[in-house]
């Protein structure tokens, strides 16, 4: 490979991480920003949940199909398509100026998100092929992925604070332009590589139906109540249809999903870690956001910069020390370590005081979760997709993803749910020690997820194909 080709495909990366990094931030930029929406628009507490669940909705029903359009038409062209919707609804986002509209338009933002998502691993998978390449782009990519949602609390306090909610949005359109054009110099172009050319569309109907009701119910879970009529009822229905799919998928001639890529070990075990790995993250992005402003009286902005140490320290890992580390010792280890010290910092928040300071009780958490993280995220996605045939690495990457999707959303719901519970029966959100008391709840049933996670990958993950067949063993060097 020349020079130059080799500097090309590591721009095509960066153009690949600016996409995930605007799909990512909007998970968590906005939720700084609610009030502002709120009182700009004319919200209620109740509808006011939609700029956010409208979002995931969208962006969790169709990780599947997306993932799989890419490998039936091909990946850049997928990717086009969805960056260019993501980019057109953030512009109507930020030009919103009734409920509806905006809705509307997070809901197309998220089917774009979706799409692009689904298929960016595939594409980096395409351009990286040696061991070594992959997984230093791997720590690139995962960088992004695990640190653009603390990123989205900073931004998203910085642009409210300094501009308005509108830039939240509108921040997303110039670098959706720049990363359209990009794409089309950059990004290999190939046809699609799936065995067969049909899209099974009874499959496709019946999963996404099944991942939006099953989204639906959770994000909607601690308002009905866990167990109210419509909760259960969204997620038999869910479950049937989940049912059904299986069903189609087993006796179809060109299944949407076919059910032997899950004997595939690697993947299904990094699908469940990364749902754990998911639900704790957000009990690091959204309950310590959540400690910092209620309990100790940070405004938007001083949240965001409370989180950059934690970035910062993630950033320098995941960019350099955390290939040569996967590498040396195989994935299991760097994640189990890495999980560990996540679930630490965890603990460190689970005793944070009423009169916290930021040196002794927020610091050093930020620091054990961005180092964390940092070691973490890319085992997991190594182990993901390295044993992955490529015409299936499409429908894979939007396994992975919509596992983590789920992860978030399942765990944000749980933590909530422990927090509010833990509060009210201390006398509720009105006693300032009732409401730390169910943070330090919901804090620690985090770091069970990232411990759980870690016990799951030493348990289950195996040495890709591909590290065994690049040490010319079988496996890495003090490995597993």
């Amino acid at each position: 490979m020349t020079d130059q080709e080799n500097r090309r495909r590591w721009l095509a990366l960066y153009v690949l991480c600016g996409a995930s990094l605007m799909i990512v931030l909007d998970t968590t930029i906005v939720n700084v920003a609610l009030p502002s929406i709120r009182d700009d628009l004319g919200f209620s507490e109740t509808s006011l949940a939609w700029v956010v669940n409208a979002y995931t909705l969208t962006f969790g029903g169709f990780l599947l199909l997306g993932g799989r359009l890419g490998d039936l038409y091909g990946h850049r062209r997928m990717f086009l398509a969805g960056i260019t919707l993501f980019t057109l609804a953030s512009a109507a986002c930020g030009l919103a100026g009734s409920q509806g509209f905006l809705v509307a338009a997070r809901a197309v933002q998220g089917l774009g998100g979706a799409v692009t998502s689904a298929v960016s691993l595939s594409l980096l998978m395409t351009l990286f092929v040696s061991t070594a390449d992959r997984a230093k782009a791997m720590g690139v990519f995962g960088f992004v992925a695990s640190g653009g949602g603390s990123i989205g609390v900073l931004l998203g306090g910085v642009l409210t604070d300094v501009l308005d909610w509108h830039w939240i949005f509108l921040v997303n359109v110039p670098i959706g332009i720049a990363v359209v054009l990009l794409s089309t110099r950059l990004l290999p172009s190939a046809p699609g590589g799936a065995r067969s050319s049909r899209l099974d569309v009874a499959g496709a109907i019946t999963v996404t139906a099944a991942l939006m009701l099953a989204v639906y119910a959770v994000v909607n879970g601690n308002e009905n109540g866990w167990t109210s009529a419509e909760t259960l009822s969204l997620l038999a229905v869910a479950v049937a249809l989940f049912v059904v799919f299986l069903l189609i998928e087993k006796f179809t001639r060109a299944p949407l999903m076919p059910l032997g890529l899950f004997r595939n070990r690697n993947l299904s075990t990094a699908s469940g870690v990364g749902m754990l790995w998911a639900a704790a993250m957000f009990a690091w992005f959204f309950l310590s956001a959540l400690y910092l402003q209620l309990v100790l009286g940070y405004t938007p902005l001083q949240v965001g910069l409370a989180f950059l140490p934690g970035n910062l320290v993630m950033g320098a890992l995941s960019l350099g020390l955390s290939a040569k580390i996967v590498m040396r010792y195989g994935i299991k280890r760097p994640l189990a370590i890495g999980l560990f010290l996540a679930a630490l910092g965890l603990l460190v928040f689970a005793r944070a005081p009423l009169d916290g300071q930021f040196v002794t009780d927020v610091l050093p958490g930020m620091l054990l979760l961005g180092v964390g993280a940092g070691i973490a995220f890319n085992p997991v996605l190594m182990a993901a997709m390295g044993d992955v045939p490529p015409e299936e690495s499409g429908l894979a990457s939007g396994v992975v993803n919509t596992a983590f999707m789920m992860g978030g959303a399942l765990g944000l719901a749980v933590l909530a749910s422990v927090a509010a519970s833990r509060t009210a029966s201390l006398g509720g959100s009105s006693d300032i020690s009732a409401l730390l008391a169910g943070y330090h709840l919901a804090f620690l049933v985090g770091a069970i997820f990232a411990l759980a996670a870690a016990s799951l990958g030493l348990a289950l993950f195996r040495v890709p194909a591909s590290m065994r067949a690049a040490h010319g063993g079988p496996e890495p060097v003090g490995a597993d």
